[in-house]
């Protein structure tokens, strides 16, 4: 995928640039992947440089690792505990951070599903996708292919039970939510399971779980808070569930409609299709 997507720079941000607002035709995927690196890598001018004046350099702030006497709680306090917040917040102590914390905390869906450490990838996104639609490939492979290789199987004798295999899924799942909070300790970040709310460039208020708000203060915040489903807006809207709620039902979802038809969509139709329920993308 070296010529898709295209990608231009332009005078003035707009949804569609006209042709005579575009500056500089950047290329496909590696020639804008190679563009971004240029840009954003800190350098002086004669370290070469995109062109005069577009070149980006560190910007002191006052609290490089050589200032630790900055008077607040930490150093960083990242927002967001999904596979980005996690790196950032790791990285950072290597880089000479020595107090880092994270903050991590999942509003309930509106079907009040919640999850722990890890954010969208591991608990309701590429982990437990990829391991429902393994089983849709062995469910649909034992169906189609057996025959052929000799397996005999009575196809109106294999039944999918959902509940086992959402059981086995959770379970993997929250051994690898353990696993991310000892790797935070052994890197010395803390966790905290608490909601931010930024106050001021260097203060943020946290809630618990419990509603206990307090206040924490940090010489720079890092958002990595991620994205959630967007509701469906219509009356009976609240009673549809997403992919925040899909992986962890207790019981199968059973004839579903997938309203719209992102990839997201498109997967969980694909793998709820396999183990054989009647499913419609719309």
């Amino acid at each position: 995928h070296t010529s898709s997507p295209f990608v231009w720079t332009a005078k003035r941000a707009t949804a569609k640039p006209l042709s005579k607002d575009v500056v500089d035709f950047v290329g496909g995927c590696d020639d804008t992947l190679d563009f971004c690196r240029k840009f954003c890598t800190p350098a002086d001018e004669k370290d070469g440089g995109l062109e005069e004046g577009k070149i980006a350099k560190m910007m002191e702030d006052g609290f490089g690792t050589g200032n630790a006497d900055h008077g607040y709680d930490y150093d960083l306090i990242v927002i967001g505990g999904g596979s980005g917040g996690l790196a950032a917040s790791k990285e950072a102590v290597k880089q000479g951070a020595k107090k880092v914390a994270v903050l991590d905390f999942v509003k309930p869906s509106q079907q009040g599903t919640t999850w722990g450490l890890g954010g969208t990838c591991v608990n309701v996104g590429c982990i437990p996708k990829k391991m429902m639609h393994n089983a849709a490939l062995i469910h649909e492979s034992i169906q189609a292919d057996s025959a052929a290789f000799g397996i005999s199987t009575d196809k109106t004798s294999i039944q999918h039970s959902w509940e086992e295999m959402r059981t086995n899924i959770q379970n993997h799942i929250r051994g690898l939510n353990f696993k991310y909070r000892v790797n935070l300790r052994q890197n010395s970040v803390t966790y905290l399971n608490k909601l931010g709310k930024l106050k001021d460039a260097h203060t943020i208020e946290v809630t618990d779980k419990k509603g206990n708000v307090s206040e924490l203060t940090a010489a720079r915040f890092l958002i990595a808070v991620g994205g959630r489903p967007t509701t469906l807006d219509c009356e009976g809207g609240d009673l549809a569930i997403s992919s925040d709620d899909i992986f962890s039902l207790e019981s199968s979802p059973g004839k579903t409609l997938c309203v719209g038809a992102s990839y997201i969509s498109l997967e969980c139709a694909g793998f709820l299709a396999g183990l054989g329920y009647d499913t419609t993308v719309a």
